[in-house]
């Protein structure tokens, strides 16, 4: 088998042979009539055409050298045959093709659609033209790239020979086009905020942090856009959405991408039990217009979207399956000493709610499959959600799980610019004793509270895990195009 430099210089070989001929290898025009899929779609009707059909694509297979020579060609909207018939064409253009044309090369074909006796549609070419000549083989048909790595690396070529992984981000289009339907037809308004920010604040994240030259300032890439939004809230717009890429310092695992996207929702005069119900309402909808049903598979579990979402709160979660007795009462040392009989990991400088969020994560989670709503959260778990009015030691929050995986984040905005300067301090206070995911105190964020914030409520919705939710892939690495690698040595 010959070695990958003795290819590319066997096809350099071929672009000289071209240019020899006076024939340019990477042209700048080039002629299409219909995509693959529409000849396909219109056959009939195209193969009475009296003019010469032109199609264009990167050729995938090749058959034969002698009289006859077929050959596939993919476009990226489907794939055609074309057929190179001796005394159907000029010998100089048939003998052309055969010396200079391999599997990867991009051409134009010209001439008369027929169906063959195998009854394959088929274009009979008349003319062609290189497009662009490709120096590197394709990864073998059959065998598509066995490397996962490698495949997270060249996306391009694992979309090229993979159908099943090519559709799986189609689908993650047309997810995001269903979202911003939905949030268009309520009259949200889609809107941008900055990536690159003086404090990174709005989540438990730890930064990025970069440079700029010119105004010799350090910045940091978003962790969120929560408190960009809220403030045009504070601005006098009722309903905005932003979907766009976060950047978090964390560690990579089958959900979490250093770079990710989200999509940001907030309503003024809103609340956390009424977006819930938006909620609820915005996934069956998705349900329904991607899988024209109610139910989705994810693994082996079977997940329905045709009832009412459950409803528990996350204390009653950590009694149920962590067991956990008291977790209203208990002490940080007692909770400590449980984690560790769980298996779950605790370092010195973690808080009461940190070690309590990581047993729920490792224990209880997991066991949510069906649409699960969990409120009631322990006040010290977000600085920016309102407490209950019935029972401040809790938020009024809630999050939806899936499939064991969380997917939605929401919670009744605060605006009590007083309580937030208060819980500021708190952050601080954790922030010195080292824990570096804290949020810290954003005086700038401050006073646009001060000048009036309305109620609101607010919910961000992880794409990337709807994503994976709904293409039953347990890799967040498999839905995102370009995920985050370390560098091939």
């Amino acid at each position: 088998m010959a070695s990958l430099e003795e290819i590319r210089a066997e096809r350099i070989k071929k672009i000289n042979d071209l240019k020899e001929k006076k024939i340019n290898p990477y042209p700048v025009l080039s002629t299409r009539d219909f995509s693959l899929a529409e000849v396909a779609q219109d056959f009939l009707k195209l193969s009475k055409r009296k003019k010469p059909v032109h199609l264009t694509g990167r050729v995938m297979a090749l058959r034969g050298q002698g009289a006859l020579v077929f050959f596939n060609i993919d476009d990226g909207t489907g794939v055609f045959q074309g057929l190179l018939k001796k005394d159907e064409i000029k010998e100089d253009a048939r003998k052309l093709f055969v010396d200079t044309v391999d599997i990867g090369d991009f051409v134009e074909i010209k001439g008369s659609l027929f169906t063959t006796k195998r009854k394959e549609k088929t274009l009979l070419v008349k003319d062609w033209k290189m497009l662009s000549k490709s120096l590197r083989p394709l990864p073998d048909k059959w065998h598509g790239l066995q490397d996962v790595e490698e495949r997270f690396r060249k996306r391009y070529l694992d979309t090229i020979m993979s159908t099943e992984v090519k559709d799986r981000f189609v689908l993650r289009s047309k997810i995001i086009t269903e979202f911003r339907k939905i949030l268009n037809d309520k009259e949200y308004l889609e809107v941008e905020t900055p990536i690159l920010q003086s404090l990174a604040g709005g989540a438990i994240a730890q930064p990025f942090l970069t440079h700029h030259n010119a105004l010799d300032i350090d910045l940091n890439l978003r962790i969120a856009p929560e408190l960009y939004l809220k403030k045009l809230l504070v601005g006098g717009f009722p309903k905005v959405y932003e979907i766009g890429r976060n950047f978090r310092n964390e560690g990579v695992d089958t959900t979490h991408n250093p770079e990710f996207t989200m999509l940001e929702f907030y309503e003024s005069y809103s609340d956390a039990g009424k977006q819930m119900i938006f909620v609820e309402s915005i996934f069956k909808t998705l349900v329904k217009k991607i899988f024209t049903g109610t139910t989705i598979l994810y693994g082996e579990e079977k997940i329905s979207f045709s009832k009412k979402f459950t409803v528990v709160s996350f204390l009653d979660l950590l009694k149920r399956y962590a067991l956990i007795a008291n977790p209203e009462n208990i002490t940080l040392d007692e909770l400590k000493l449980k984690a560790k009989q769980l298996g779950v990991d605790v370092a010195d400088s973690d808080g009461l709610e940190k070690v309590m969020d990581n047993i729920y994560k490792k224990v209880c989670r997991p066991k949510l499959i069906q649409p699960t709503f969990i409120v009631d959260y322990p006040a010290a778990f977000s600085p920016f959600a309102k407490r209950k009015e019935d029972n401040p030691a809790l938020i009024d929050r809630f999050q939806l799980v899936i499939g064991g995986i969380e997917i939605v984040n929401a919670f009744s905005e605060l605006n009590d610019p007083l309580d937030q300067r208060e819980r500021y301090v708190e952050q601080d206070k954790k922030k010195k004793r080292g824990d570096a995911e804290v949020s810290p105190s954003d005086e700038d964020y401050l006073e646009a509270m001060e000048y009036g914030m309305p109620p609101a409520g607010g919910v961000g919705i992880g794409i990337d895990r709807v994503v994976m939710l709904f293409t039953n892939t347990k890799n967040i690495k498999e839905v995102i195009l370009f995920p985050t690698m370390r560098p091939k040595e």
